[in-house]
């Protein structure tokens, strides 16, 4: 039996109906056809080791065109040529510039994470955004990297070491028990929460939402919400974190922020966020939600880019702490 009988072509049922459920006739039929849309190649030029117009220069000289992105000096669409090929460029291997969605790049950029200072990247593997922040910290100040699994770190490790980041410290462990030590010790902290990864289904591409479900969603909220309590003690008072996703569901997105509101109150805020992207959508408050939610940045999906999910949110004092379980109301 051949494997498109037993796998579905079309988007699971209740990830679509979650989708109408959630906005009205005209988003559903944007976002499904930007999932419909094969997006392209895209990189970040590394400025650690080289430039933009050299690297331009270079994919010209292979044959390789692309184009700039206007809100992002740094991040160039490819026009021609797919992953491997570009791989196979000396360039690629030597750390000259980092294979990431467009999507990607936006946490960091939010983040505004400044030389000499203290960040912390949670659930930090593959690299993507680590090596995104030590460019725009021009190797100066200090990284700490978590990731859970020692593979992921190890190759979390090489891609630093590709890049030539110096400022980074790779650590294995949970990043909802940093310790004591961690509390209130970073200036900015990054969390791309574990997700559905909704923001990244392709139509017709089994392989990019076989793994969804609903239960799925269930289990990775309390994990969210563990992670982002952690975060949220982890940076000093007046700091700055950043949490996102590359999943468009509502649970894992404003209800996780929402869930931070209310177990801490006024001691923490939602910031706006002020990038002049192409195409981005407020974060969603219906139902009830908390009115600050529509700072938060939504990107949909399209033919350039995943969809995404970026909160920006600011630490006014010390936060309780004890640990979380991340249940309702705890």
């Amino acid at each position: 039996m051949s494997s498109t009988r037993t796998q579905p072509l079309r988007l699971p049922d209740a990830f679509v109906q979650r989708l109408r459920d959630s906005w009205g006739p005209l988003e559903v039929d944007r976002m499904l056809a930007g999932m419909r849309a094969p997006r392209p190649v895209t990189l970040r030029v590394n400025t650690l080791r080289t430039n933009v117009r050299a690297t331009i220069a270079a994919l010209w000289q292979a044959g390789i065109k692309v184009e700039r992105v206007s809100w992002y000096p740094d991040a160039l669409i490819v026009k021609n040529a797919r992953e491997s090929r570009l791989e196979a460029l000396p360039e690629y291997r030597d750390g000259h510039f980092y294979l990431q969605s467009l999507s990607s790049m936006v946490p960091p950029l939010v983040l505004a994470p400044r030389p000499g200072e203290r960040v912390l990247d949670v659930a930090a593997a593959p690299g993507s955004k680590t090596t995104q922040m030590a460019a725009m910290m021009e190797n100066r100040g200090a990284i700490l990297a978590i990731e859970t699994s020692a593979v992921r770190a190890e190759r979390l490790r090489f891609n630093l070491q590709r890049q030539q980041v110096t400022i980074a410290e790779v650590r294995v462990g949970d990043g909802r028990r940093l310790g004591p030590g961690s509390r209130g010790q970073f200036d900015r902290v990054l969390l791309d929460a574990p997700c559905s990864g909704e923001g990244r289904f392709v139509m017709g591409d089994v392989s990019t939402y076989r793994h969804w479900s609903e239960r799925l969603v269930r289990r990775l909220v309390p994990l969210q919400r563990q992670l982002l309590s952690s975060a949220l003690r982890a940076v000093r008072p007046g700091g700055v974190v950043v949490y996102s996703t590359c999943t468009i569901n509502p649970d894992e997105n404003e209800g996780v922020v929402e869930w931070a509101l209310g177990r801490y109150g006024d001691a923490l805020e939602v910031l706006p966020i002020e990038l002049a992207l192409p195409a981005r959508w407020p974060g969603l408050t219906g139902g009830g939600g908390h009115p600050a939610l529509r700072l938060a940045l939504r990107i949909p999906p399209s033919a350039t880019m995943e969809g995404f999910f970026v909160c920006k949110l600011r630490v006014k004092r010390p936060l309780q702490t004890s640990p979380p379980d991340g249940s309702p109301g705890n």
